[in-house]
């Protein structure tokens, strides 16, 4: 099943995409029984309902927003020995590198990623796998774990490089507005040829293939991830764990367009944009 969150005459739906019941080669967006956006909010209710009601509309004529508004992005700092590498960074191999992502740094698929020229000067992307926990979890084994699971999206976990150096803490360098696309949907299924723990991941920029991995290559698989965080933070319904980038990043410039595109759910486009000119970094010293 893939969730969306979507809007329809400035009304925002969380609803399901799937098939025309009357036309196999169209796809429809049909929203939850309640007509509310639920995924738009921290969810703190046990489990999240899904149930579907009447309405729906053709996918072409609605709007796609990012699929989740989580409480909080929990991100994985070096979980490919690669991308460690390429760095010249030792990858973690006791417990995972964790940091953390605003809420207000998500945007949605075809929503424009804004370079905060005013601060940095050289932004990357990173294509990653995200995992969307389903209910509270705390304290979870790893045998759990899975248990724990909404479902996959894609995220770029847009990072401002130069800033990530100069800073102690990650938090300015991930988490400018927009540096959180999310999208296209929440795939729930781990049927038919998406296996989290084996999906292919690949990241492109103007079209050229730049990133292109296994999530066998984690450092930490989703399991080991979710079982560690939620030992030091309960997790709630709709949070987001972003599980570490592989090798290949770069840095975008205004005018660039990135797809992170993983097997199994889907691709998310997102375009580049300046920064709102007249700003200037008053920081500096």
């Amino acid at each position: 099943m893939k969730v969306v969150r979507f809007s329809v005459d400035d009304k925002i739906y969380s609803g399901v995409l799937g098939k025309d019941p009357g036309d196999s080669e169209k796809e429809i967006v049909t929203a939850l029984a309640s007509g509310t956006d639920v995924m738009g909010r921290p969810q703190y209710n046990e489990e999240l309902d899904m149930t579907t009601g009447s309405e729906s509309w053709p996918l072409g004529e609605v709007r796609l927003l990012a699929p989740v508004i989580p409480s909080k992005i929990i991100g994985i700092g070096l979980n490919y020995a690669a991308h460690a590498a390429e760095f010249s960074k030792d990858a973690p191999q006791e417990t995972p590198l964790i940091f953390m992502k605003p809420s207000t740094a998500v945007i949605g698929p075809e929503d424009d990623i804004i370079l905060p020229d005013h601060m940095s000067h050289r932004v990357d992307y990173e294509g990653e796998l995200g995992v969307i926990i389903g209910k509270r979890t705390k304290n979870s084994n790893i045998r759990e774990a899975k248990n724990n699971i909404f479902g996959y999206t894609c995220i770029n976990d847009v990072t401002a490089r130069d800033l990530q150096g100069k800073d102690k803490l990650f938090t300015r360098a991930k988490g400018f507005d927009t540096f959180a696309p999310i999208g296209p949907w929440i795939e729930t299924s781990v049927e038919y040829e998406f296996e989290p723990t084996k999906t292919r991941i690949q990241t492109f920029l103007n079209g050229q293939r730049r990133q292109d991995a296994t999530a066998r290559n984690m450092m930490f698989d989703i399991y080991e991830l979710i079982s560690f965080i939620s030992s030091v933070m309960t997790l709630q319904p709709g949070d987001l764990i972003a599980t570490g980038t592989p090798a290949g990043v770069s840095p975008m410039k205004a005018g660039d367009r990135v797809e992170v595109r993983i097997d199994g759910i889907g691709s998310l486009w997102n375009n580049v944009v300046a920064g709102p000119e007249g700003l200037t970094d008053s920081f500096k010293k």
